[in-house]
């Protein structure tokens, strides 16, 4: 298994895959450190690079199986790389198709929104952003009172428990549950839809939407867009 990402999401789906006796075959990230060494892993090949796509080949010569793992990154898949023989899957924090883009934009809106639900998703990479044939989710209810760091706390929970559950099926080949419906209007949260963020600042759900807590450092850009609507000009 190839896995592409970053940070301890990326992490934590290496550390399990290899504990779980899967081959981990190459980890591409921008950090040394995703490519954990453990008992189980104690040598996980590394990569960084500033082009994903332009490494087809180097993943290619390094794949054993053939199955690709998208996990926390925000690196876009092009051709080359979508055009060899991988089977490339996504784990989301979001759901899709409603939540699609950048998982620190998407909480906000969704809490923004009033959503009932948010989650994780697991589907198959294609050439657009999060547009891949959906293959299974995990969905949990936002309370009437949560803020931002408690939804993404939850959402980075359930991406990892959607990876532990489906990795076995993935890994063997074998048939996924029937996949969920989509629900939701689609929607697209990049770092553009900040620009909408004065909008919404009378909106009854703007400070619990806004309680970014320890994740602030994690979401600079968001956190900018927000100090920005507090002092205008």
């Amino acid at each position: 298994m190839i896995f592409i990402g970053d940070g301890s999401l990326l992490r934590r789906a290496v550390a399990h895959a290899a504990a779980q006796g899967h081959p981990v075959d190459l980890v591409c990230s921008d950090n040394p450190l995703d490519a954990v060494h453990t008992r189980h892993a104690p040598r996980v090949p590394h990569l960084a690079t500033a082009d994903i796509n332009a490494e087809a080949g180097t993943l290619a010569a390094a794949s054993t199986d053939g199955i690709v793992w998208s996990v926390n990154n925000k690196r876009i898949l092009r051709a080359p790389l979508l055009s060899r023989d991988f089977r490339i899957y996504n784990i989301h924090n979001g759901l899709l198709p409603q939540h699609r883009g950048l998982p620190s934009v998407a909480v906000l809106f969704a809490l923004l929104h009033d959503d009932p639900e948010y989650g994780a998703t697991l589907h198959e990479v294609d050439a657009g952003i999060d547009t891949g044939r959906v293959l299974a989710e995990r969905r949990f209810p936002i309370a009437p009172d949560d803020r931002y760091h408690q939804v993404m706390l939850r959402g980075i929970r359930a991406c990892h428990t959607l990876f532990e559950e489906l990795l076995p099926a993935v890994a063997a080949g074998t048939p996924l549950p029937p996949a969920p419906r989509p629900e939701g209007r689609p929607a697209y949260y990049g770092l553009r839809a900040l620009e909408r963020l004065p909008d919404h600042r009378d909106h009854p759900s703007y400070a619990r939407a806004t309680d970014l807590g320890p994740f602030t450092t994690h979401a600079p850009a968001v956190a900018q867009a927000l100090e920005a609507v507090r002092t205008p000009g």
